[in-house]
């Protein structure tokens, strides 16, 4: 059965271009032209993914990502946004999408971006459970932090952390090679599996803060996940 992609876009030329661009991938696609309709469709369809304008009548893009999350639900957020404003982005990002993209837009690369979505969530779920007593040897042991593979849960200090999948993938990846720089070119390859990825890195910057809000004494002043300015990021921890 093909995957279900919920467009949320009030411009019905751009919803046509959408639809007929993933139907002809496979996709099935679901439409809303409202806010308040998108929620409802999101909650109730279960969506494989979700293509989300932020400009929509009867509750913003914003709302609608905001209460997705808010439900549980962890279903990939793709951003459509034609605002070039630093903050509504990175707002977008912190409220719970996945990544954005500006219009005007290449099919291509939403496609692209579709796909990976997509194929990250379908690799999360098709990981087999390891049983008990190798989940304790799947383990990556870095000071205070500690990497439980099998259950994929990060802990600091011994107590567990309320990660995002997207936040678990960023540290299991940067902490699996602890000292190396990663560019952000590379982790939006590799943790967001973009291949070969040119274009906005910003995504990585909102997520690294995140994260680091979540693991540091002092997010203002790392100590695990470092920033090395020009270069990237690297787990010193």
């Amino acid at each position: 059965m093909g995957k279900t992609i919920l467009i949320v876009e009030d411009e019905p030329n751009i919803v046509d271009i959408l639809s007929f661009n993933l139907s002809r991938e496979g996709y099935q696609t679901l439409e809303a032209y409202d806010g308040k309709t998108g929620l409802q469709l999101a909650l109730e369809q279960n969506p494989d993914l979700v293509l989300l304008d932020l400009m929509l009548p009867e509750m913003d893009g914003f709302d609608v990502c905001r209460q997705i999350r808010a439900s549980g639900s962890a279903v990939p957020i793709l951003m459509l946004t034609a605002r070039e404003e630093e903050t509504d982005k990175v707002l977008g990002l912190e409220l719970g999408a996945d990544d954005y993209i500006t219009k005007p837009f290449a099919v291509r690369e939403l496609m692209a971006r579709v796909k990976a979505n997509i194929r990250r969530v379908s690799m999360v779920s098709q990981q087999p459970a390891e049983p008990a007593a190798e989940a304790k040897e799947g383990r990556l042991e870095r000071g205070r932090v500690t990497i439980d593979l099998g259950s994929a849960t990060v802990y600091k200090d011994g107590a567990p952390l309320e990660l995002t999948q997207r936040e678990y993938d960023l540290i299991r990846y940067l902490a699996d090679q602890p000292g190396k720089v990663f560019s952000r070119e590379a982790l939006m390859e590799h943790v967001w599996n973009y291949d070969g990825y040119v274009g906005d890195v910003r995504a990585v910057d909102v997520a690294i803060r995140r994260l680091r809000e979540k693991l540091e004494d002092d997010p203002a002043s790392p100590t695990f996940i470092l920033t090395k300015r020009g270069m990237g990021y690297l787990f010193a921890g």
